[in-house]
């Protein structure tokens, strides 16, 4: 099949992977020049004049991504060097918080909540038995439900420490605005299914060489063509087949952003696009700041944050292959703008971390994922018969993440066989 990817993030780069290997003839368009998406490299340049390359988000993956783990071997990526492993840590500046053992799963998650003394039993007690009903109960809820009134019966501590860090960083959406269904799930495949799902894989590079450059070279080598700053205006349907510049295809996959994913789609399927229209998004900040000592007590650190302190997670660069003293601040569903945020940051850093930092780059990107809100309708796979879209936003059992976009464009380019 004579198949066209448009779109060269990492749900499109999955999905051409995946066709190619599947003995198709992939042609991927890419608008942007630089493959990857919402995850890809940036360059920035220190005070000394150093040219260093960071990411236009930071992002971090969890050992449950099993099909992201898979895509990058496949493409000649070896995640044990390009990561760094740890166990599930979300440890404050304070030493609060909570930290994972060594374990099979699941003891590693009932001996990290059991050895937590810093927080009252009766909520650790309360933080077991409600994951007891939650795994009675499937993993399953209603629908409706948001993450906030799914754990309304765990204690402050609980709450303020894990749930609300780990739904922030999973979702991107706050708690009381958050899909409990869609929690649970990531709970689920995170904490009690994979072994090793709940640890922490930090990138060691920068995330265009975490996948999108090798999987251009793997595509490249494997006789597919990727072209980058070329944006697909209309889809020309014939009898049985596409035009897309110039070229004709059998099938085409509709891997970019879900507002530039319905302007293509309108004239073919017009309630696809509104769905993918009506959608909602969360920004997501990234703070990069240098000091010339700053080293944190870990490579990743929890934030106590609020409307004046709003970034949630720390990262040290110079802990993950980076230069020292370069930190990375993230503040998810991010509301303000950005010298307003930038200021903040540096100022909760100096609160938090007693360190004084000079803002080297701040980044919003201010579609970053969907907001995953109970009930919301995404749209589905399948737009017209040879046109199918794929993408995290693309209805599917994962948030807004990295894995939720390969599960997706593996799926979608899967789909092509039937």
């Amino acid at each position: 099949m004579r198949l066209a990817v448009v779109g060269a993030g990492w749900a499109g780069l999955a999905a051409a992977v995946q066709a190619v290997q599947d003995s198709h003839q992939v042609t991927v368009f890419e608008a942007a020049r630089t493959p990857g998406g919402r995850a890809r490299g940036l360059d920035i340049t220190l005070p000394d004049g150093q040219a260093v390359t960071v990411d236009n988000g930071q992002h971090i993956l969890i050992g449950a991504y099993t099909e992201t783990l898979k895509l990058m071997r496949r493409v000649g990526v070896n995640p044990d060097t390009a990561l760094q492993r740890l166990p599930l840590t979300l440890q404050f500046p304070d030493g609060a918080g909570l930290r994972l053992p060594d374990l099979p799963v699941p003891l590693d998650v009932l001996a990290g909540i059991l050895r937590n003394r810093a927080w009252p039993l009766r909520e650790r007690l309360g933080l077991l038995r409600a994951a007891l009903g939650w795994k009675l109960a499937g993993f399953e809820c209603e629908d409706t439900l948001s993450v906030a009134a799914l754990c309304s019966e765990l204690g402050p501590r609980v709450l303020t420490e894990l749930i609300e860090p780990l739904c922030v960083s999973a979702l991107n959406t706050p708690a009381n605005q958050a899909s409990a269904r869609v929690f649970l799930r990531v709970l689920h495949d995170a904490l009690f299914a994979v072994p090793g799902g709940s640890q922490l894989l930090l990138p060691r590079v920068d995330l265009s060489a975490l996948f999108p450059q090798a999987a251009v070279s793997w595509l490249q080598a494997h006789g597919a063509t990727v072209r980058t700053g070329a944006r697909i205006t209309t889809l020309p349907q014939g009898a049985a087949h596409w035009q897309l510049d110039g070229q004709t295809f059998d099938a085409v996959l509709l891997a970019c952003s879900p507002a530039e994913a319905a302007r293509l789609a309108a004239p073919l399927n017009a309630a696809w696009a509104s769905t993918a229209e009506a959608l909602h998004f969360e920004a997501i900040t990234t703070v990069y700041a240098w000091a010339p000592q700053a080293r944190l007590a870990a490579p990743m650190l929890a934030l106590r944050h609020d409307t004046q302190q709003p970034a949630q997670f720390v990262f040290d660069r110079g802990q993950l292959g980076g230069p020292a003293g370069l930190l990375a601040f993230v503040v998810s569903a991010s509301r303000g703008e950005r010298e307003t945020l930038q200021a903040q940051v540096l100022s909760q850093s100096q609160a938090q971390l007693g360190l004084q930092l000079q803002a080297l780059q701040t980044v919003v990107e201010k579609r970053a994922t969907f907001a995953c809100t109970p009930g919301l309708q995404r749209p589905p796979q399948g737009i017209a018969p040879g046109l199918l879209a794929c993408g995290d936003y693309v209805a599917g059992p994962y948030p807004a993440t990295l894995e939720g976009a390969v599960r997706s464009g593996l799926a979608a380019a899967l789909a092509l066989a039937r």
